[in-house]
């Protein structure tokens, strides 16, 4: 299971773009590039115009700006569609001055098995939010549902609705809570409480609303002069609103290798928690920032076809255009027990698979076939533990029981593209003729084997046979990797370097000349 230890976010500003690493207990668990001139984030408002309504689609087509228009379904022009039309048209023609709503008549809902052509019609202007950003060959998604969120609530304009997070369980907290937004909130402005909002007071909720607000009218004053496709209101950048969404008191320093950046962020979370102001750091070491704090290998680790488990399995990760498929594979670890053997592989494949989906912000479906058990306890007891894995998955997902074939289908949302990062590189052997795995992570996965067959297999004499570049960099320098391993498992390895080995090719090899497998 994922338990929130300490949380440290690295923030590397390159020319393009600026890339967010945030790790948990020193492992990596998101990554976010957030390119310069990404003119469609999530949450950006939008004055669009309508191009063209499909009623077989219940859909219709709208021009923001982008190559491709925008798709917005019937289902997400929300309930107050009316009110927000009959709000957007007198706000162009200059009869709407005021971003209050508490004198605005709200029109009646619209019908949730209506026609789109009965609401919107071609060349209509519209007012829209973006749900999900351009992906692929697609255009962006789209909403007419506004919301504007904050650190604590999100603010539903053309709504009277009081909605708390299902995350939070107690239900006396729950009515404090709906009591408290009633008070403060303004007529005809809907509210959802979110997580976080749980023991704040009345002043922290307040002022969190105030900010909406304040947002809210922003809007309002663009969209008057506004000629579609018109951006009328810009989302945070994607380091706020991680930060918005999940800074507090377990983090422990943020990071920052731009100036600049810096003393923005220093300056937000002065406004959203000034307790935690101090744990902003500058980075000014001579190595990339990502390098230094041994972020680039993790990244390496976690993005390739092949993810190793600490126990020396592993997962094989494929991509199609329909879904993804995630084998996990036991590798080297053998038992007498294969049925326990088999519960401890599927065990850390369910923490590493949460760990992944979040990292690469995988979604859709997932199947994930899971090695074969036979006990009904075993694979119910897998099942909780990756449904309690995916808990501190921000996005919205649902994991289904294992089918009677023992594959797990994981459904989850996706907003943005998918992070996809090259791991492989260039074999010296080959000049580039070919690729093989990240050569950085071959230590890593000797070592992973080798503290099995110590452990496991509790074999006494060990060599190892590699290629004879990396025998050399085993055994080079004072304390070498090989004298590191004799302190580590108390066993002196013999390591030989075979020319007839390629490059990423070894072999553990025991005292009769036999190859352990």
């Amino acid at each position: 299971m994922l338990i929130i230890l300490s949380l440290e976010l690295y923030i590397n500003a390159q020319p393009n773009e600026v890339v967010v690493a945030l790790t948990n207990d020193k492992k990596l668990v998101e990554l976010h590039r957030e390119k310069s001139n990404n003119s469609f984030s999530v949450g950006d408002v939008f004055l669009g115009k309508v191009k063209r309504v499909v009623p077989g689609l219940n859909a219709a087509f709208v021009n923001v700006g982008y190559d491709k228009d925008a798709f917005l379904h019937y289902l997400d022009l929300g309930p107050q569609f009316a009110s927000l039309s009959k709000y957007t048209k007198r706000a162009l023609n200059n009869k709407q001055v005021s971003h209050k709503l508490e004198h605005f008549d709200l029109e009646p809902d619209i019908k949730k098995d209506g026609k789109i052509n009965q609401v919107i019609s071609a060349n209509q202007n519209i007012l829209v939010q973006i749900a999900k950003e351009p992906i692929s060959a697609k255009g962006p998604r789209l909403s007419s549902e506004i919301t504007l969120a904050g650190r604590y609530v999100v603010l539903v304009p053309f709504s009277n609705k009081i909605s708390v997070s299902q995350k939070l369980k107690n239900d006396e907290e729950k009515k404090r809570l709906k009591s408290v937004i009633e008070n403060i909130r303004p007529k005809n402005f809907g509210v959802i409480i979110r997580t976080v909002a749980e023991n704040k007071s009345v002043a922290e909720l307040e002022q969190d609303l105030n900010e909406l607000l304040k947002k809210w009218k922003s809007c309002v004053e663009t969209l008057s002069y506004s000629e579609p496709p018109k951006k009328v209101l810009g989302e945070l950048d994607r380091t706020s609103v991680l930060l918005r969404d999940i800074l507090n008191e377990k983090f422990n320093a943020i990071y920052v290798n731009n100036h600049k950046l810096y003393e923005e962020i220093k300056s937000y979370i002065r406004n959203i928690a000034p307790d935690s102001e101090k744990i902003v750091k500058l980075y000014n070491g001579s190595l990339d920032l990502f390098e230094h704090f041994g972020i680039n290998k993790q990244i390496k680790a976690m993005f390739g076809r092949q993810v190793a488990l600490p126990g020396g399995g592993y997962l094989i990760i494929e991509h199609t255009e329909a879904m993804h498929v995630i084998d996990v594979n036991s590798g080297n670890r053998r038992s007498t027990d294969q049925e326990q053997n088999a519960l401890k592989v599927n065990l850390e494949a369910a923490e590493e698979i949460a760990r992944v989906l979040r990292l690469r912000d995988m979604g859709g479906i997932v199947a994930v076939d899971f090695i074969d058990m036979h006990e009904s306890e075993n694979r119910k007891k897998l099942y909780e533990h990756l449904k309690q894995c995916m808990k501190s998955d921000r996005a919205k997902h649902s994991v289904l029981p294992p089918s009677k074939f023992g594959v797990i289908e994981i459904t989850r949302q996706r907003v943005r593209p998918e992070t996809a990062i090259q791991t492989t590189e260039k074999c010296p052997c080959c000049h580039g003729s070919g690729e093989v795995e990240a050569t950085i992570l071959l230590v890593d996965e000797i070592e992973n084997n080798l503290r099995f067959i110590i452990e496991e297999k509790k074999v006494k004499k060990i060599n190892l046979h590699v290629h004879p570049f990396v025998a050399a960099y085993l055994k080079k320098g004072i304390i070498s990797y090989r004298l590191k391993w004799l302190f580590k498992y108390k066993r002196w390895i013999k390591i030989k370097g075979l020319t007839s080995n390629n490059f990423l090719e070894y072999h553990f090899i025991d005292k009769y000349g036999l190859e352990i497998e």
